[in-house]
């Protein structure tokens, strides 16, 4: 039941058709784990907490620094230095103090990650190197979660929900296979700081779009369709994926209860 400040705080969702109170009460009650708290992630974490999802996890294990306040608007001059996850802490708890928040420094692995995405309804990755893609792809994979997936560089972007654990449904590492350079980072490409923004902006769209069941137009019976976007020609289009049968993640360690 919605307390009369959450009417009056959520009030444009709520006259949203496809949401409502009943919709904001699912919301309320939701738990979202975002892993990375920059340039993606401070455009998901804000969105999230403003759309009155009650319960979100952060995990990073970074500090703030001078080149991040470009692109990584929920942090400010006044928090370099300071772990990214207590600066982000902090900015949530103004937008939206009724919500429990909390920001956990640390860098992922199998083992942690593998007890945080198992109490998490959805994992958002927002991170900007393929190691973490790749692993944080394998546990949602083995704990039977949604995914959703984002990545930036320069005036392009890429997103896509992955709901791997579904039997006709694809991974990340059948989008990319290729795990030779997995060691490599995206910190030394260059980006615009709004398409960070815009990117993370969607993100947060698809993750309560998927919270509430609704319609994920990014699913085919088939698989799945990834949404590439370049900014600086004006050129948006879909691609649609399909399970690799050489899948090294999805088509390796098929679990039985499909």
């Amino acid at each position: 039941m919605l307390s009369e400040q959450q009417k009056n705080l959520y009030l444009r969702n709520i006259l949203v058709e496809e949401i409502g109170e009943a919709g904001q009460e699912k919301l309320l009650s939701a738990k979202i784990l975002v892993i990375g708290a920059g340039g993606l992630g401070s455009a998901t974490l804000q969105y999230l907490a403003c759309g009155g999802v009650g319960n979100i996890t952060v995990i990073d294990h970074d500090i703030v620094e001078l080149s991040n306040l470009q692109r990584q608007i929920i942090h400010n001059f006044h928090d370099l230095g300071i772990a990214k996850v207590q600066s982000a802490e902090a900015k949530i708890k103004l937008l939206a103090p009724d919500i429990n928040f909390i920001g956990i420094q640390q860098k992922v692995n199998h083992e942690n990650l593998t007890k945080f995405v198992k109490d998490f309804d959805i994992a958002v990755d927002c991170t900007d190197n393929f190691a973490s893609r790749f692993l944080i792809n394998l546990v949602c994979f083995e704990q039977k979660k949604p995914l959703i997936f984002g990545a930036v560089k320069g005036f392009s972007g890429q997103l896509a929900v992955f709901n791997s654990y579904q039997k006709t449904q694809p991974c990340y590492a059948c989008f990319n296979h290729n795990d030779e350079n997995i060691e490599l980072t995206l910190a030394e490409k260059g980006i615009l700081g709004a398409v960070a923004g815009t990117l993370g902006s969607m993100m947060a769209i698809y993750a309560i779009k998927e919270i509430l069941h609704l319609n994920n137009d990014l699913k085919t019976i088939e698989g799945t369709k990834i949404m590439f976007f370049d900014f600086l020609k004006n050129n948006f289009r879909l691609t649609k994926l399909k399970k690799n049968p050489s899948c090294k993640v999805c088509n390796k360690i098929l679990i039985n209860t499909f």
